[in-house]
């Protein structure tokens, strides 16, 4: 496996020399982030960002993300136009370097908590999610979440809300289907692989469907190209919160067949109402076990991109939620210590053809 860490760019407090300093870490996952939504990002801008991580000898070959437009997700005429330039990001990308593309198609919003400083026993703060109090939240109101685009107006933001009120899980799998038969050709094509990271939660918020929520999902999704260009990004974390996914699983499952190219490594501490709060990452401390999370990963052979996923801030550290220095570099080596044990007992497979 290939251990990266995310990067948010020049401004993350995180930095590349702070990264390179990792033992066992060989490169970020990054992106470009301030082309609209929608844009082809132009090649220089690429070619810049690889070159500054080249440059702390690092290597960028996951991009994380590029977003797909609400107007593909809604099936709107414009999505023709927006899965072309979609295509065209995707050959500037090739163009330098890059192996595998993870995205989402999570309706207006991405990963949802209803706080980011969780307090826990030890005095680390972390990512939490409750059930209760997001069934109380209306977002039409102009109440907004960790997680959301703030790029929306109010009014935008009901706006949106209404047309997805015409989009049922059927609707939006049908337009899955639809940017995917435009796009994997192209990422066939120029060597990239696709990776669709699962909903986070996976449940439906606001009444808005999810279609990347469980097993069925997945195999759904794989099935609509049957290629290895289209493939998955899985994220313990986000499929760990729903106690019917068995992660461990999933793993022998889509590694078995060589379909997932980026592996999220994080720990959860979840209830039966379906609330949660994020740990640290050993198995100790959530309610996966990440030992034999691992151990599904190197028993298939899995050669793919792995990072540490959410942190807990610890130390007094202050920084983007979840996304600090310390305690992501402590799950790295939790993590790439796992892997060493159980390759000292059994060694590697070769990989799924």
């Amino acid at each position: 496996m290939k251990m990266t860490f995310r990067w948010y760019g020049k401004d993350d407090p995180v930095t590349l020399d702070n990264i390179r300093q990792i033992p066992g870490m060989t490169g970020v996952v990054s992106a470009v982030y301030d082309v609209p939504v929608g844009e082809v990002w132009p090649p220089e801008r690429i070619r810049a960002l690889v070159d500054e991580v080249h440059a702390h000898g690092l290597a960028l070959e996951v991009i994380e993300s590029v977003p797909v437009h609400e107007d593909i997700k809604l099936g709107k005429p414009s999505r023709d136009r927006l899965i072309a330039n979609y295509g065209e990001t995707l050959r500037n990308l090739a163009a330098y370097g890059i192996k595998v593309v993870c995205y989402n198609f999570m309706p207006m919003f991405d990963w949802t908590r209803t706080t980011l400083d969780m307090k826990l026993p030890d005095g680390s703060s972390t990512l939490a999610f409750d059930a209760a109090a997001i069934e109380k939240i209306d977002p039409k109101q102009g109440i907004r979440l960790p997680g959301w685009d703030a790029s929306y107006t109010p009014d935008e933001l009901r706006d949106l809300l209404a047309e997805y009120a015409h989009v049922d899980e059927a609707k939006l799998r049908d337009n899955l289907a639809y940017f995917l038969r435009g796009v994997i050709p192209v990422a066939k094509e120029v060597g990239i692989a696709m990776a669709i990271h699962p909903d986070d939660p996976p449940r439906p918020i606001f009444g808005l469907p999810r279609i990347v929520k469980n097993r069925e999902d997945l195999a759904r999704i794989l099935d609509v190209v049957d290629d290895p260009a289209n493939g998955l990004t899985l994220c313990s974390g986000s499929l760990g919160s729903d106690v019917g996914n068995d992660v461990a699983a999933l793993v022998r499952e889509f590694g078995g067949r060589g379909r997932i190219h980026f592996a999220h490594l994080r720990n959860v501490k979840v209830d039966a109402s379906g609330s949660f709060h994020e740990t640290g990452h050993r198995s100790a401390d959530g309610s996966l076990d990440m030992a034999e999370i691992v151990r599904a990963y190197h028993d298939t052979g899995f050669t793919g991109y792995v990072r540490p996923d959410h942190g807990r801030m610890i130390w007094g550290e202050t920084g983007r939620p979840g996304y600090g220095l310390y305690d992501r570099a402590l799950g790295a080596v939790y993590l790439a210590g796992l892997w060493e044990g159980i390759d000292k007992v059994t060694p590697t497979p070769a990989p799924a053809p």
